[in-house]
């Protein structure tokens, strides 16, 4: 399939998704980087369809210049990884470079990781569509109707942790700040993720 190259179009494909699956609304959605955009738009929707919402390491263009949403240093790495022939290994090794701040210890993703990418290849053209979607996405004027939860990491080397910081203050939401985890907030302290949005949870 061709990525879509708007957010919105994203949302209706998951949407229509989750209906054909037989899994009906409201939903509580968890998602990161360019996941958390279409997140957030679906949450623009209304009628109680998303109730609440977790945007991990999530950059708005309404609320902060794109070089804090993509920082400078990453624009070569990530050029060569989309335009040049790795071997998978190759590439992966380098995503997890890009992602996590402790590439080190999770090096054992990268054989989960090549093996996905074996399975469900992403074409460069696919790579370059999301990219362009991402950058083209205004979110609406206003808050979103469900309720959110920011987590951001303070390290993040691939979005500035300014761009959440943003967000949250627009959106009067929480935010959570991780002192040292990369990009991938999952991936690098998977326990602090669910502590939070267990405690996130409690209180709505």
């Amino acid at each position: 399939m061709s990525s879509p190259m708007s957010i919105s179009t994203m949302v209706a494909y998951c949407r229509d998704e989750l209906a054909r699956r037989g899994h009906p609304p409201p939903y509580f959605l968890l998602a990161m980087s360019l996941g958390a955009m279409v997140a957030t738009e679906w949450s623009y929707h209304g009628s109680g369809e998303v109730k609440g919402c977790v945007l991990m390491n999530v950059s708005l263009g309404k609320f902060s210049p794109f070089y804090r949403r993509m920082r400078p240093r990453n624009y070569l790495p990530l050029l060569r990884l989309v335009l040049l022939t790795r071997s998978p290994a190759d590439a992966e090794r380098i995503i997890l470079q890009l992602t996590s701040n402790q590439a080190a210890q999770r090096a054992q993703v990268i054989d989960d990781w090549v093996q996905a990418r074996i399975k469900h290849p992403v074409s460069r053209i696919n790579a370059l569509r999301q990219v362009v979607a991402a950058f083209r996405y205004r979110v609406r004027i206003g808050s979103p109707d469900a309720d959110v939860l920011i987590l951001s990491s303070k390290q993040d080397s691939l979005v500035h942790v300014n761009c959440s910081l943003a967000i949250a203050a627009q959106w009067k939401c929480p935010v959570r700040l991780h002192p040292i985890a990369g990009h991938d907030l999952v991936l690098d302290d998977s326990h602090w993720v669910v502590e939070k949005v267990q405690q996130w949870l409690g209180r709505l």
